[in-house]
């Protein structure tokens, strides 16, 4: 099989990401005050709130207050972390009262490591469910251990560097 022809420029990096929230101004708590995301605009007539992440000009989150329904869309969102922030998050994500979850989304005290990549994640949800997740790529010297998801504590037997 043939690699595809790309249709347009390299892509690097994501510009922007929106995920469908139901109360916009509790959505802008949670992300400013919980996450300590940089407020970028809020725009309440069109219920819309736009958060820098990396800094101003790097990337943005935007918060898009929608009804309740059965359509409502549910979205997963990983923001790109140092190491010993992701091997922080479990405490500091229980001090601000929102559960730290595996990949299976069960309560955890510690990362996971996504061994294909590999990276150390920990997931949790903001108020309307949508699953956010902390991730860093890894570094290893050694072969990737089986299973595909492993704790922290399992993978952490061998020397691994954060990118």
């Amino acid at each position: 099989m043939s690699a595809p022809i790309p249709i347009g420029p390299t892509l690097s990096r994501i510009g922007q990401i929106f995920v469908n929230v139901h109360d916009l101004d509790r959505a802008i708590a949670f992300y400013r005050d919980a996450l300590g995301l940089e407020l970028a605009q809020v725009f309440r007539e069109r219920h819309v709130a736009f958060f820098w992440i990396g800094g101003k000009g790097k990337a943005m989150l935007g918060l898009w207050e929608s009804a309740a329904g059965p359509s409502q869309l549910i979205a997963h969102v990983a923001f790109q972390v140092d190491l010993v922030d992701v091997l922080a998050s479990p405490q500091r994500l229980r001090e601000a009262g929102i559960v730290p979850l595996d990949l299976a989304e069960n309560p955890t005290d510690e990362p996971v490591v996504l061994s294909w990549m590999p990276a150390a994640a920990v997931y949790f949800k903001d108020p309307d469910g949508n699953l956010l997740e902390y991730i860093t790529m890894l570094e290893v010297d050694r072969p990737t251990p089986t299973p595909d998801v492993v704790p922290w504590s399992q993978w952490n037997g061998a020397s691994v560097t954060s990118r």
